[in-house]
């Protein structure tokens, strides 16, 4: 049992190590990417979501 768990593990370190992990500069524009992104898709939503709520308001109304 105790010797498949630490297999287990030394064969995640390995994969790990092969692993091409991002510069600092690709992680910081990936991220900041990531956030502008974000604020578009919720402008976008919020103007659909509004513009549908004035429609329903002036349907019912």
């Amino acid at each position: 049992m105790f010797g498949k768990v630490g297999s287990f593990f030394g064969e995640s370190r390995q994969e790990l190590a092969k692993v091409n992990w991002p510069s600092r500069e690709e992680l910081l524009g990936s991220t900041g990417l990531v956030i502008v992104v974000t604020f578009l898709v919720a402008a976008f939503i919020f103007v659909i979501d509004f513009v549908l709520s004035y429609l329903m308001k002036v349907i019912i109304q």
